[in-house]
């Protein structure tokens, strides 16, 4: 499951870079944004696939882009 590449030339201008945090740089994106639309499938965050990333990354994310107002900007 993924987003196509057209829905994703729209969606991704819309979302705030992410700044790497300590020595590690930020990760890209789009598994994090694809984790979360698979997340809203009704599942636990713990068993989203790992093909997304670390579901405690994604999760943080999505608490960050909800408090910010990122989803608000998308609709």
């Amino acid at each position: 499951m993924g987003l196509s590449e057209a829905e994703w030339a729209v969606i991704a201008p819309l979302l705030p870079s992410e700044r790497g945090r300590g020595c590690r740089p930020a990760g890209d994106n789009r598994p994090y944004f694809e984790g979360m639309w698979m997340a809203r499938t009704g599942s636990q965050w713990r068993h989203l696939p790992d093909d997304y990333g670390n579901w405690k990354g994604v999760f943080w994310r999505y608490r960050r882009w909800g408090a910010t107002g990122v989803f608000d900007a998308l609709l």
